[in-house]
């Protein structure tokens, strides 16, 4: 095998965790090939920061403008998209005053930041988006960004974002070009939590799995001795407000005969306010996922693309309650796919979760499809797989 050059890969992305996590591990494997790797985030969220210093990536510092210190997203969903808008425009004379001065070979970027595509136009550089979730299909334009672009602001947003890639330094100054279409992209999900799968175009994007590396010690966890099987309860990180549900789950399942719990309720809930915590529930603001996951027989998941990659992953059955945004299509595939039972927050009772659970775990076709897509997702590629293309693309 050829000697690699050493490059300078930059990667630009936002300081939110679900957006971080998935492609880390790329990362990691980058630094790990001898290539340097700046990484542009904000310092200031230390679960962030301090999860890209691990990788041996240097930091490239810029404050966001993004909710991500009080999880206070918008509702709205012109309101959500124009937030990243706003804070992509906010950091890119940051961003661009640094690139320029130490300019890098290939440009990744996160799908939540628009500086990055611009910055490697101006420079006439090389570009890959790093998608955490689905990416766009032949025909999304009319099925889904043109009924959201017609809500009460879309215009004023489209006409912000048109406005600035006229004078950003960017090549491409179509607005659904610039946003929905890369030129190239990595999708980090398995294949099949994509909508329309056979709709996207494999010219330019590949699916290469879930990317994950080496455990470190804290993304371990034992199973307890005698705990006959194992169910992990989890939010995610951005939509775990959720005291209420968190009472249904101890209701649901505490105390239920050959059960573990483990209940993850994120850092803006307080464990004091759930009541009396069941002998076989253990309560932690975080929780190893995938190390859980590993060893669990089902999981509680809000649906989120990344515990959703992460369940099909380690082929475990799903009970998908979804919270918000793209969470509610994700229940939905995972549904479709056989895997999963899908109970929306306001349906949440104890009776409900516990007989989905039943349901779940009972049906042997439910292990069946788990395990093919199990097989599936690991057949991608993953860490590995996604750096060789990145490295493809430094010629």
């Amino acid at each position: 095998m050829p000697a690699r050059t050493r490059a300078h890969i930059a990667m630009i992305g936002i300081p939110a965790v679900s957006h971080v996590l998935p492609s880390l591990e790329v990362i990691r494997e980058l630094v790990a090939r001898g290539h340097r790797v700046t990484y542009a985030n904000d310092p200031a969220v230390t679960q962030v920061a301090d999860r890209i210093a691990e990788t041996g990536a240097e930091l490239v510092p810029y404050p966001t403008a993004l909710p991500v210190a009080d999880n206070d997203w918008p509702d709205d969903p012109i309101a959500a998209m124009r937030v990243f808008v706003e804070d992509s425009i906010q950091a890119h004379p940051r961003l661009r005053a640094f690139y320029d001065a130490d300019p890098a070979d290939l440009y990744l970027y996160d799908i939540g930041t628009y500086a990055a595509r611009a910055i490697a136009e101006a420079q006439g550089r090389p570009y890959l988006q790093l998608s955490p979730t689905f990416v766009a299909w032949d025909g999304y334009d009319k099925e889904v960004a043109e009924p959201l672009l017609a809500l009460p602001g879309g215009d004023a947003l489209r006409a912000r974002l048109t406005e600035w890639l006229a004078r950003c330094g960017a090549t491409t100054t179509d607005m659904e070009e610039f946003s929905r279409r890369p030129t190239g992209s990595v999708a980090l999900i398995p294949r099949a939590m994509q909508p329309h799968a056979d709709r996207v175009d494999t010219g330019t994007t590949t699916f290469v799995g879930p990317c994950f590396g080496a455990r470190t010690a804290r993304d371990t966890w034992a199973r307890p001795a005698g705990a006959e099987r194992v169910l992990l309860i989890s939010l995610g990180s951005a939509f775990t407000r959720r005291t209420e549900f968190y009472r249904r789950c101890l209701a649901a399942f505490g105390n239920l005969p050959g059960w573990h719990v483990v209940l993850g309720i994120g850092r803006h809930t307080d464990p004091g306010e759930l009541g009396e915590i069941p002998s076989n529930v253990e309560v932690h603001p975080w929780v190893p996922q995938l190390a859980i996951l590993e060893q669990a027989d089902a999981f509680v998941t809000h649906a989120g693309m990344g515990g959703s990659s992460e369940g099909l992953y380690a082929g475990v059955p799903m009970i998908a309650v979804p919270q918000a945004v793209d969470q509610f299509m994700n229940a939905d595939r995972l549904v479709e796919l056989g895997v999963a039972r899908r109970v929306d927050t306001e349906d949440a009772t104890a009776e409900a979760l516990r007989a989905a659970l039943t349901e779940l775990v009972d049906d042997p076709e439910v292990a069946r499809r788990s395990a093919r897509l199990r097989a599936e997702a690991r057949a991608e590629g993953g860490t590995e797989r996604a750096a060789d293309l990145i490295e493809a693309m430094l010629g």
